[in-house]
């Protein structure tokens, strides 16, 4: 049995700043690699004990080289590097029984998340599909969808979680924290942590029977709220995009795949509105 994991940081345990999630530090960060990358490992093992035989790990923080290849079993793959075309699910195919979110975070607009953004916070204000505020969670379990392929497990705080379960009701969770509003945690020590995601990870592919593939059904209407109009300027420039506000605009599609690389060209077509004129 293949699985994939999607690895991010900010939910890693004890994880409260952006500081200690910036590859650009060289005091906190190193540190807290090390914890994403052990909690990482314990989802690993944790599918093992419950059979998986295979495991594909998409490294998805910041630039995206962040997971320690020491951490991770001889035998694991990983997809290190960034502006991947699928980004957070590059590689997911048909071919993967069950996929795992590991240091997810809250949206945008979540309260008591600790550090939530959807994908670049100082771009994207808001993302909406077919009407619904979306969470890297929800965005990203889409397209694994379209492959067949249900996110069984999340690890991050309790905002994380409890968002997840809304739209991925059969979904294991494993609470690494609580949040103190944006800045601060009430944490789970890193090794209870793992502990904990360890067996969350067994408990998922037990339970693997009653998981579904989250799609949008089209119509796929996406709708982009940037932080900035001169932001949505660039974004207006990709054929099918249409502006509908100020600092909105809006594409629909039939296929999520299509629908998620505009997406991650509107956000990067976005971003570099901000570089200095």
């Amino acid at each position: 049995m293949k699985l994939y994991i999607s690895a991010d940081m900010e939910g890693t345990a004890a994880v409260a700043s952006w500081t200690q999630v910036d590859p650009k530090n060289t005091t906190e960060y190193p540190y807290y690699r090390k914890l994403m990358s052990l909690e990482v490992r314990a989802a690993i093992d944790g599918a093992r004990d419950a059979g998986a035989t295979a495991t594909l790990v998409n490294d998805s923080h910041s630039a995206m080289r962040n997971v320690l290849w020491d951490d991770l079993p001889d035998d694991a793959r990983m997809i290190y590097g960034n502006r991947k075309p699928f980004s957070m699910t590059e590689g997911i195919d048909t071919s993967f029984a069950a996929a795992f979110f590991t240091g997810y975070h809250g949206g945008i607009g979540d309260a008591n998340a600790t550090l939530a953004h959807t994908y670049s916070p100082d771009t994207l204000y808001n993302v909406r599909v077919n009407g619904i505020a979306c969470s890297e969670t929800l965005l990203n379990a889409a397209v694994l969808g379209t492959y067949g392929v249900p996110v069984v497990l999340i690890t991050g705080d309790r905002a994380t979680c409890d968002g997840a379960r809304v739209h991925l009701p059969w979904i294991t969770t494993v609470v690494t924290k609580d949040a103190i509003g944006y800045f601060a945690v009430d944490s789970l020590s890193p090794a209870e942590a793992r502990r904990r995601i360890r067996a969350g990870a067994t408990s998922a592919i037990e339970d693997l029977a009653r998981a579904k593939p989250f799609v949008f059904e089209p119509p796929i209407a996406l709708e982009l709220d940037f932080v900035k109009v001169e932001q949505a300027d660039f974004a207006e420039l990709i054929p099918g995009i249409d502006r509908i506000g100020g600092r909105t605009v809006r594409y629909v599609h039939d296929d999520y795949r299509v629908v998620f690389r505009t997406f991650m060209a509107a956000m990067r077509l976005g971003a570099a509105a901000n570089a200095p004129v």
